[in-house]
């Protein structure tokens, strides 16, 4: 795939976890993130993006999210459980997406706030349509995602260099 096509970062927060007595990487979904998060594999389905790559946080609650969501998947993406997803930072996901093979056109994030929604603060320079205001009205909340595209290779994915061209909430 050339470097001149666009490519597409999906940045999906994990639905919405419980609170038992365990660490906070071993919490688990809650009953309404289970549904949720069947409903945001469904509209991710319904984007059409053709998924190269999947990077999924190791916490309990992203591969729970993961694994309800890509059952609404008409293939399922290569997926790496990666632990430097988990609560890392906008700066360290930029790194870890730097590392992407550039013959991954369109990859999908599943992570955890506040990573997820500075990282797409930071990549948008542009937005299509009300996203950008919608995201900012309506927070990140648990299983939601934007859609963002920029052209180029992953190596050159930095702050500004993208469109964020839709946002998904299981509340609208």
């Amino acid at each position: 795939m050339s470097v001149a096509e666009p490519r597409r970062i999906v940045l999906f927060r994990h639905a919405k976890a419980d609170w038992p007595p365990v660490s906070d990487h071993e919490r688990p979904l809650a009953e309404r993130g289970r549904t949720d998060a069947a409903v945001a594999g469904r509209k991710l389905a319904d984007t059409g993006i053709a998924f190269d790559l999947t990077l999924c946080s190791t916490a309990v609650r992203t591969r729970e999210t993961w694994k309800l969501a890509v059952h609404e998947f008409p293939e399922r993406p290569k997926t790496v459980y990666e632990e430097r997803v988990y609560d890392a930072s906008p700066g360290e996901l930029i790194a870890l997406l730097n590392e992407t093979p550039d013959d991954a056109q369109n990859v999908l994030l599943v992570g955890h706030n506040p990573g997820v929604q500075g990282l797409a603060d930071i990549l948008a320079g542009a937005a299509e349509g009300d996203a950008r205001e919608r995201m900012n009205r309506l927070g990140y909340p648990a299983a939601a995602f934007a859609v963002l595209s920029f052209t180029g290779s992953w190596k050159s994915l930095e702050p500004g260099v993208a469109t964020l061209v839709d946002y998904w909430t299981p509340t609208e």
